[in-house]
């Protein structure tokens, strides 16, 4: 693997720099503007120059410009060295947008894309049920197409984002009389209707970002549907790859390891810092091992991906590596912070971010979770062994008709 940019890259590596040097932070006037807004003006003039949403239209709000995972790899380690607003995060920028440019109508895609990534429009994301777990295909929330428009009845939960959201995109069996999986359609609703009812679930973090949703006919109009009916699983699985990725990149496990290392230099242990007491450097040491391994395995992605190549099944672990760090994380940092641990982090207004040893609570918590956002670990398992090693389909999921 040779790790060295050529001239043209580095050149383009300067042109970044400089661009950041003089548009981040904001001088002036512009300086006392609100966080918000400051950020949406960067986000702006770096779209204008080519270096974000470099994937989306420029008709659709985007800088539309030729894939290169090269360049794209020099802005994000540039915009990260100088703490600049990167791309829009978020369900709406970070999976509604790729699944429309990909599966959406041309109307929809005026309709939605320039003010998600922009985010004037706010989006949530309604898969699981109380009675759909990982089998994601049995879901059981109706979908009746009435007078041009759908009309839907069901139960969503763990709904991120739900008493925010403007909009939701949703699976819905839209045809019951079918095998399951192609019985599914992927469906937009507008959130601000008296059809829709959200309640809000406190988690044990403190945070309060998750809702159940009840739909009691909520309407829709006709063509509010991404792709065709019964195709929604398809498009759901565009969806999930971009979650996928947004979770299991390698630079959020050396973000998250690089925390813990300062949590150890801060904390005392034996009368001596943490960091360098023999057990705690040899549990840093081997968890490092699978950092590094992760991040080795970023970099033949990036390779591969410059060289038009498909990353096979290194892309297929991301998301199970990310998570299985993310537990040895907080099994390190639950024991130094010792009494501290104990605590309850205690209830916290939505948007308030923990901080100190409240953050480390939270995200202790936090990693349990981890290994059911965007698929359980125990299906990311399967997805490698079947798609990644060719090995034989569960027996139950044969059963079931699963495609």
């Amino acid at each position: 693997m040779d790790l060295s940019w050529d001239p043209e890259y580095e050149a383009f590596r300067a042109e970044v720099k400089e661009f950041l040097a003089a548009h981040w932070p904001l001088r002036g006037a512009e300086a006392e503007l609100p966080r918000a807004r400051q950020v949406a003006l960067f986000r702006e003039r770096a779209t204008q120059r080519g270096y974000l949403c470099r994937n989306v239209p420029r008709r659709y709000g985007g800088s539309e410009q030729a894939a290169d995972a090269l360049r794209g790899q020099i802005i994000r380690e540039e915009f990260a060295r100088a703490r600049a607003p990167g791309e829009a995060r978020g369900i709406g920028p970070s999976m509604l947008v790729p699944t429309l440019l990909e599966w959406g109508q041309e109307w929809q895609k005026e309709k939605w894309v320039r003010s998600t990534i922009t985010g004037e429009t706010i989006w949530c994301q309604d898969y699981s049920e109380p009675g759909s777990g990982s089998d994601l295909a049995s879901l059981q929330t109706r979908g009746e197409l009435r007078d041009g428009e759908w009309i839907v009845n069901g139960q969503k939960v763990w709904t991120t984002g739900a008493h925010l959201a403007h909009y939701i995109f949703a699976l819905v069996r839209t045809e019951p009389d079918v095998p399951k999986h192609a019985g599914i359609s992927y469906l937009l609703l507008d959130m601000r209707q008296p059809g829709i009812e959200v309640r809000p679930l406190r988690q044990m973090t403190g945070g309060a970002s998750f809702n159940q949703v009840f739909f009691t006919d909520a309407r829709t109009p006709a063509d509010w549907i991404v792709g065709e009916r019964g195709q929604g699983w398809q498009v759901s699985r565009t969806t999930l790859e971009h979650e996928r990725n947004s979770i299991g990149s390698s630079a959020q496990t050396s973000a998250l390891f690089e925390s813990l290392v300062r949590l150890a230099r801060s904390t005392a242990r034996r009368g001596r810092p943490a960091l360098e007491d023999p057990e705690i450097r040899q549990r840093l040491a081997a968890l490092e091992g699978h950092v590094r391994a992760h991040q080795c395995s970023g970099w033949r992605q990036l390779t591969r991906d410059a060289r038009g190549q498909d990353p096979g099944i290194l892309a297929l672990m991301n998301k199970l590596i990310s998570t299985n760090i993310g537990h040895e994380v907080a099994r390190i940092a639950l024991d130094l912070l010792g009494d501290e641990g104990l605590l309850a982090p205690g209830e916290r207004e939505v948007g308030v971010v923990p901080r100190g040893g409240a953050a480390w609570l939270a995200q202790v918590m936090g990693s349990l979770g981890s290994a059911i956002a965007g698929g359980t670990a125990n299906i990311q398992r399967n997805i490698i062994a079947e798609r990644g090693l060719g090995l034989p389909r569960d027996a139950a999921a044969q059963r079931s008709g699963a495609r």
